[in-house]
């Protein structure tokens, strides 16, 4: 289990230990460095303490925490040191604004609230996401839901819809159900770490933010800016990803967290992270703890040695390729017209990546595959899915290639192969209304305009947008005069070489909607 407070216990090899005394800890010989012969009487501790050891410039390996630990006279040095630059150069965000003093003296229960809420609200989001972003969506998320009562009202869909295009949609689901169960099962919004636990979704990094920065709890905060700091300050050569690593990173955090200002300490931490030790290319002249920093001093002692050496280079996992067939099925008058069309939009499963969400009618390929096996595809998925065989329920008023597009996810790079498939349907506005009242919602038809309204991912209004441009195009390189023939003769083609004859009604799938075949990944 992790350490939160204070570093009041080591669990190390299956023993327990009583906090270190720092001075008398054994130690094993610390990272060497080369020997100066000038002293200076403003160098930082642990430049005094790198000066008398060895000559070498050896990376350092992770071993016991006795090893690695902050000295009692480099703790006070870090703390003031960093605060007093983060005091001086704190970017201004909104959710700072709203909890800019974690001291909760004489503020009521409810700004309390308020401030444990939006340091939730910005640090999920800010997860995997760049600050600038997350600022848009931050402010209209506060503004639809100012306290954590207005969100616990919300649904799923309205969530969705603000969150479109922000990605890891998961997050929002953790965030709705989350407030729902505070709310619900709580009289008010929990202060510590340990009670922030049990909300579904909070993590150890956002229960240590949420302590710290809203009710000054003394914990620390882990996140990749941290581990990147602290590994530098101790010259730490070791796997960021890997667990020991990153536990022996809490409990070092876990010593540095100033028990007067806990969470502008942590905020000051990631901070530091974000702006200055940077992965790549860090500015070590601004930085105000690099006389504190071991990696800054075997760079300055051999340039074969570099800061970004720490931590570890981790060679990232190679992605997943992917394809996927994906048919933007739009349903117009009996009459041809376009004027009242709509769009068909199938709901992913409640679990799984992207969970939950509206995407166009999709088929995952066994690999890269010719035009007819993916017309064949999205048939046979129609058919399966909706009981519509477009064969013989439907006219096919067009249906062309629209282009391809790549959208990368953390691990998969998925190709999707897109298609425009105007279907005319007899009696087709009597189905679409069916379908807009089905009870559970897993299909349903929408206009153009109100595509842009909904919850789509960012991967769904690309596809979007290449299909309206696709129109836009072929409506302009057609002449006016022969348009309107070159279209029929389209249609007429397609269905002498189909088969495809309009029916009397559309025979809908008891089951509305089944995935039989692997749902495919649109981001």
């Amino acid at each position: 289990m992790i350490a939160h407070s204070n570093f009041k216990t080591f669990h190390l090899a299956g023993k327990t230990h009583s906090p270190p005394n720092l001075h008398s800890v054994r130690r094993r010989s610390l990272p060497p460095t080369i020997v100066s012969t000038k002293e200076d009487a403003t160098e930082s501790t642990t430049m005094k303490r790198c000066r008398q050891e060895k000559t070498k410039t050896e990376p350092r390996a992770l071993g016991d925490i006795e090893d690695i630990i902050f000295s009692i006279e480099e703790i006070p040095e870090i703390r003031g040191s960093l605060l007093k630059w983060y005091d001086e150069n704190q970017r201004d965000l909104p959710w700072r604004r709203i909890s800019k003093n974690g001291d909760n003296n004489g503020v009521s229960v409810g700004e309390r609230e308020r401030r444990a809420y939006a340091v939730w609200v910005s640090e999920v989001m800010l997860q995997q996401t760049r600050v600038q972003t997350v600022i848009d969506y931050f402010n209209r998320w506060m503004e639809k839901w100012p306290t954590i009562h207005d969100l616990a009202q919300a649904d799923i869909e309205e969530v969705n819809e603000l969150w479109a295009g922000l990605g890891y949609y998961r997050r929002a689901r953790f965030l709705l159900e989350g407030a729902k169960m505070i709310v619900e099962d709580r009289t008010e919004f929990p202060k510590t770490v340990s009670s922030l636990r049990k909300v579904k979704g909070i993590g150890d990094y956002t229960a240590g933010a949420i302590a710290s920065i809203a009710f000054n709890e003394t914990v620390p905060v882990v996140d990749g800016n941290v581990i990147r700091v602290i590994a530098r300050l101790k010259a730490l050569s070791a796997n960021p990803k890997d667990s020991k690593t990153v536990k022996n990173v809490w409990k070092l955090a876990g010593q540095l967290v100033d028990p007067s200002r806990p969470g502008d300490f942590n905020q000051a931490l990631m901070e530091l992270g974000a702006t200055v030790c940077t992965p790549f290319g860090p500015s070590c002249s601004a930085c105000p703890i690099s006389h504190q920093c071991r990696a800054v001093l075997l760079s300055t002692k051999d340039k074969s040695v570099q800061v970004t050496d720490y931590p570890m280079k981790v060679v990232k996992a190679k992605q997943r390729r992917d394809f996927s067939a994906v048919s933007v099925v739009e349903i117009v008058e009996v009459d041809g017209s376009r004027s009242d069309s709509r769009f068909l939009l199938v709901k992913r499963p409640d679990n799984g990546l992207l969970a939950g969400l509206w995407e166009f009618p999709s088929v995952l390929l066994e690999g890269e595959t010719d035009l007819a096996s993916r017309r064949k595809a999205i048939d046979n998925f129609l058919k399966e899915s909706f009981g519509v065989d477009i064969r013989k329920s439907c006219k096919i008023v067009l249906r062309e290639e629209v282009g391809e597009y790549v959208h990368v996810f953390s691990h998969i790079r998925l190709k999707m192969c897109i298609e425009l498939l105007i279907l005319n349907l007899k009696g087709g506005k009597n189905f679409m209304q069916r379908t807009q009242e089905s009870v559970t919602l897993t299909w349903k038809f929408v206009d153009g305009e109100a595509l842009s309204s909904l919850g789509l991912t960012s991967g769904v209004r690309k596809v979007y947008t290449m299909v309206e441009k696709f129109k836009q195009n072929s409506s302009d390189s057609v002449p006016a005069k022969t348009r309107k023939k070159k279209k029929e003769k389209t249609a007429n083609e397609m269905n002498e070489m189909l088969g495809h004859d309009i029916c009397q009604h559309i025979k809908v799938a008891d089951q509305c909607f089944i995935f039989r075949r692997t749902a495919s990944f649109l981001g």
